[in-house]
């Protein structure tokens, strides 16, 4: 049992020193009063979980005694005890914050049964404040980790979409990371406590898909057996997450317009009005504008679904994660095959570094899992990668005919290019005479577009 503090006031010695025996058996720590002042002094001296009060003491009364502890710590737990218990004073101690009162002789059972509730109850509350004030913390999904100044910024982005209820469009690469992104923004919104419901609306055929959004009636198409609920009915409270929104056919995306501004809907083969509240995120890796110049993408849902846009860039523009990534997959992948694997070798980094990772942080992941199956030793070393290495070539012909301006970016990429050619390109080697980290020097390669001569 936790060890709770309780503090007992009462005139009559015989009372304090009987229920200082009974509580102390229990295993509560007890301290004891004799009137209302030196209870008060006693309660400056440290914090109690819990106060027994007489009701009639010399010269400060039960209830006076009552407020004044109250005023000092309003989570105290305050029993009142009295020899002649009435209404109207049971109902004054309540509103003055008691939270109970027991007439003497007091019972030990019933008395001991209302200090253990109440500070049960106590405890539950705190630890209910507790996990909310955890709940209620940004969250972001595991695989959602970096340091790049673009990752900042989407997780700050994040933060402010989910306060809100607007439509979200998540644009990038395929394998960049939009389901996380959608994730995160519906486990920090207010509808958390409701399922985010995911729909990749490519893998569908256009019946399928209508049949997965609005659900169906029994008998509506050969082999609807039975009713069931579409993904829209289904999110309801919650968000829905359209992936590759960009692959649905003119005829749904009527439908969609339609049900985004009215949240309403039938479900196919029926005539009943169904109404739904949930929020819209969708993601795409197309260029939609470039669908609505061909006519395969209406422009009024494309407005309707584009309130708020956030691009998530490929994992080679933001090569400063590339190491953080890889180590945060080598300890999951490492714990769950139960591998002893402590990270990843300069050498294997580098060519981490050196790949432009068209599958982005999906391949990477990937790459990853497999290089720790196949591995042998305590490092991932570039062999257990099996990367094809990415062939550079220069394209920044100012810098290297030395026609550029001297100023003090053009004379920095003079000079790395100059210590990269002279060491073949070994990242790093040339990272440490330029005393930089590797990872700087591949950003400050992306920033200049310095690349290797074949």
């Amino acid at each position: 049992m936790e060890e709770n503090r309780i503090l007992i006031v009462d005139d009559e010695r015989i009372v304090r020193e009987s229920l200082t025996h009974w509580f102390e058996e229990e295993g509560y720590i007890i301290e004891t009063g004799e009137n209302g002042n030196e209870a008060l002094k006693i309660f400056s001296r440290g914090k109690f979980d819990l106060a027994l009060l007489d009701m009639k003491m010399p010269g400060m009364t039960g209830l006076e005694l009552l407020k004044k502890i109250k005023a000092i710590d309003d989570d105290c737990i305050v029993i009142l005890i009295t020899a002649f218990a009435s209404v109207p004073t049971a109902i004054q101690a309540l509103k003055d914050g008691a939270y109970d009162y027991v007439t003497k002789p007091v019972d030990p059972d019933e008395l001991n049964n209302i200090v253990h509730n109440a500070l049960e109850g106590r405890k539950l509350k705190k630890e209910n404040e507790e996990l909310k004030k955890q709940i209620d913390k940004f969250i972001v999904p595991e695989n959602l980790v970096g340091e790049s100044p673009q990752m900042k910024k989407i997780i700050d982005l994040i933060q402010t979409v989910a306060e809100t209820d607007s439509t979200v469009m998540l644009r990038g690469e395929s394998g960049t990371g939009k389901e996380l992104v959608a994730k995160a923004i519906h486990q920090n919104s207010k509808r958390k406590y409701f399922p985010i419901i995911t729909v990749n609306c490519g893998a569908l055929s256009e019946s399928l898909l209508e049949s997965e959004l609005f659900g169906h009636e029994k008998g509506a198409f050969t082999g609807a057996h039975f009713r069931r609920k579409g993904k829209f009915e289904i999110a309801n409270g919650g968000s829905i997450f359209l992936d590759e929104i960009g692959s649905v056919s003119a005829k749904t995306q009527v439908e969609l317009l339609r049900v985004i501004e009215s949240k309403k809907f039938n479900r196919v083969g029926g005539n009943e009005m169904v109404e739904s509240d949930f929020r819209i995120i969708t993601a795409t890796n197309e260029p939609l504008e470039k669908l609505i110049e061909q006519n395969k993408f209406r422009k009024d849902l494309y407005y309707r679904l584009n309130v708020i846009t956030i691009n998530i860039p490929p994992l080679r523009e933001r090569i400063q994660d590339i190491p953080i990534l890889a180590n945060h997959f080598v300890k999951k992948y490492s714990e769950l095959m139960n591998k002893n694997v402590n990270g990843i070798s300069n050498r294997a980094l580098d060519q981490l570094l050196n790949y432009e990772w068209p599958g982005n942080v999906r391949e990477l992941e990937n790459t990853v899992e497999r290089a720790i199956v196949i591995g042998k030793g305590d490092f991932i070393e570039p062999e257990d990668l099996h990367l094809k290495e990415t062939n550079f070539t220069i394209t920044n012909d100012s810098v290297l005919n030395g026609d550029s301006t001297n100023s003090l970016e053009e004379i920095e990429k003079k000079y790395i290019i100059k210590v990269l050619n002279e060491n073949n390109w070994n990242i790093s080697k040339s990272a440490e005479i330029l005393e930089i980290e590797r990872v700087t020097l591949y950003n400050k390669i992306n920033k200049y577009g310095l690349r290797k001569i074949k």
